[in-house]
């Protein structure tokens, strides 16, 4: 596994990469460099999550990588399954699950928690509320991450927008009694987006159109990790 700055420290960054244009090819190169050196210079652990054909493009970057979504499948006779085993052994780090663009049943996230953790993955759960954080918290995922779907890419930030709800599911997440911790999502475009989500208590970002549509990726990435120090 990939060295990384601070990998489980007391902040995360990550970027979901989605299947937007502006990674496409070798683009993510370009991307997953300018992540390295930045991470590297505050200590704050930085994680992409690129479409899954680009991965093999980022490996030797000193980041960490999660795919965007994984499938509570067999190993073997699975054709276009993403399987938690095949991930471990292909050096991917984890992955974020139940995206709101991606939803799965209660009872796949639960196995697919327990089945990450049993093999050492990072997971990255989304939920899109309060009552979701406390119904899943109880499975100690590494990160719960509250995005409600109605703010995601609309530069409307949730720490702005929906201050309470950052609030509360710090809450919950606590009341768990365990390690996970609580990262927020949807809208965040500024630095000053990113300082309010950690004074309310959220120990991290989950990103995607706020970093991958910025024009100067490098300036907006040290402006986010500014705001995490």
């Amino acid at each position: 596994m990939r060295e990384c700055p601070n990998q489980l420290g007391s902040k995360m960054f990550i970027i979901n990469c989605k299947n937007y244009e502006e990674i496409a090819g070798e683009k993510i190169i370009k991307l997953a460099k300018t992540a390295e050196k930045i991470s590297k210079k505050y200590k704050i652990p930085i994680a992409i999550a690129p479409p899954n054909h680009l991965i093999p493009l980022i490996t030797k970057f000193k980041i960490l990588i999660l795919t965007q979504h994984v499938d509570d499948k067999k190993i073997g006779s699975t054709t276009g399954f993403m399987i938690p085993e095949i991930l471990k052994k292909s050096k991917i780090d984890g992955s974020i699950i139940n995206h709101s663009e991606h939803r799965i049943p209660e009872k796949e996230i639960i196995r697919l928690i327990k089945r990450l953790k049993k093999i050492k993955l990072k997971t990255v759960l989304c939920v899109k509320n309060v009552n979701e954080a406390k119904k899943y918290a109880k499975f100690n995922p590494t990160f719960i991450a509250i995005e409600p779907p109605e703010l995601i890419g609309t530069g409307r930030a949730i720490s702005t927008e929906r201050p309470t709800l950052i609030t509360n599911a710090v809450k919950a997440v606590q009341n768990s009694k365990n390690s996970t911790k609580l990262l927020c999502g949807a809208g965040i475009v500024s630095g000053q987006d990113v300082e309010k989500a950690i004074e309310l208590g959220s120990k991290g970002i989950l990103v995607a159109s706020g970093i991958i549509k910025a024009k100067k990726w490098e300036k907006i990435i040290t402006e986010f990790c500014e705001a995490l120090v």
